[in-house]
């Protein structure tokens, strides 16, 4: 989902003024670590390029705070672990693992073969290159919705979520979580229903808790639709596909589809909600990236909800790990924790349904405060030049390693 809206809307911007990532997401001109953050020897090459400076791995990771593991497994989960640590990860591997391994995929089989029962015989809605089941009625939908939510939780508990703390904040009870409106000029809408859930992006995780708790339709890439297996599970999630690659102009066209699949969901009960990720990455779970407008465009009421992760020894954020490492080390872990916050729906003002950047943002500020995130200003742009940075260390390492001089 990193893709999330990134290709739907220009990058939103506060009422402050806020540094233009969307050019700079598309620089190949990415940096390395100095080699003295490794070690004190240097190259015939590193000494041609010393004229260059080149910041340390402490100022990237001050620099690029929102994206920096704090866990015991270190930056790239490639760090040193002590020796207990060791121990554990190594019973994991020849126990847990398999086990978690052999029950996602029979999670995955089955639900794909109760979306292939519940689509026999029905040709699926296509419209702007989109193709999908999640309009489909009767038992079908029941179906489909019921088994998706269960199979989702299940799924979870494979990997280690056996409990999630859930809360939901009242409106009544605190009257400053709700935008600034009067509770009176609330209760005369508190019975629409919201267009869209809003929720920060911590990991892939974040996608089958969403599932499990109310079953909406995501914003994924193209390639998703065409994968075995998963590819017709999203189409009846509904899925709006878009293609990150592309810079044709036809991200206007799923822009549409984003915004028409909203306001169906907030005039429509029966229809399926939609649900976005605003910041278009992860990011560690302590911070709270600047919101696209895409979700915000379409005027409708929307739902914040707030992920987090807390951990002892494995941060399920997908942050600057790869992610077949970060699979294998959450599926070690013994015991994994998930708490959830539910604010109340959020309903725009005639200003922020004008300016779609002030109503982004004003839930953007209104998350951080009630989440306990820091805000933060970089985006995906500064996170493809920390991992640029974060590999030129790893492979500098591993070429200083195997240098016999």
């Amino acid at each position: 989902m990193d893709s999330q809206l990134k290709d739907l809307s220009s990058k939103p911007q506060s009422p402050t003024s806020q540094p233009n990532l969307e050019d700079a997401s598309d620089n190949d001109d990415l940096p390395l670590l100095s080699p003295t953050t490794a070690t004190t020897t240097t190259t015939d090459d590193d000494k041609s390029d010393s004229s260059t400076p080149r910041p340390s791995i402490e100022e990237l990771e001050k620099k690029y705070a929102a994206y920096v593991r704090h866990d015991v497994y270190g930056t790239m989960g490639c760090g040193e672990l002590p020796w207990p640590e060791k121990v554990l990860l190594g019973i994991a591997l020849v126990t847990l693992l398999p086990l978690r391994v052999v029950l996602a995929t029979t999670v995955v089989v089955l639900y794909y073969l109760i979306c292939r029962v519940c689509t026999l015989f029905m040709a699926p809605n296509r419209e702007d290159e989109q193709e999908d089941y999640a309009h489909m009625g009767g038992w079908r939908r029941t179906v489909l919705y019921w088994s998706g939510r269960v199979l989702s939780r299940i799924m979870l508990f494979a990997f280690g979520f056996y409990w999630i703390q859930e809360t939901c904040r009242n409106p009544k009870i605190n009257g400053s979580i709700n935008n600034e409106v009067d509770l009176n000029e609330q209760s005369e809408e508190e019975d629409e229903r919201p267009g869209v859930i809003i929720s920060n992006h911590v990991s892939h995780l974040d996608i089958l808790y969403h599932m499990s708790s109310s079953f909406p339709s995501f914003v994924a890439k193209r390639s998703v639709g065409k994968l075995p297996l998963v590819g017709l599970i999203s189409k009846c999630l509904g899925c709006v596909y878009v293609q990150r690659e592309s810079k044709s102009s036809n991200t206007k066209g799923v822009s549409a589809v984003v915004n028409e699949r909203i306001q169906e969901a907030h005039e429509n009960k029966s229809a399926p909600m939609m649900m976005l990720f605003p910041e278009g990455t992860t990011t560690n779970g302590d911070y709270i990236l600047p919101f696209k407008t895409g979700a915000f465009l379409a005027k409708a009421p929307v739902l914040p909800v707030i992920l987090k992760y807390p951990y002892e020894r494995f941060s399920p954020a997908w942050d600057s790990i790869s992610g077949v490492r970060h699979v294998i080390l959450l599926l070690c872990q013994f015991v994994n924790k998930m708490s959830v916050t539910r604010l109340p729906v959020y309903y725009p003002s005639q200003e922020e349904k004008d300016n779609p950047k002030l109503y982004a943002e004003n839930v953007r500020r209104l998350m951080a405060r009630e989440g306990n995130l820091i805000m933060s200003d970089i985006g995906l742009a500064e996170k493809r030049i920390y991992h640029a940075a974060l590999n030129g260390l790893f492979f500098q390492r591993i070429r200083l390693d195997w240098d016999p001089h």
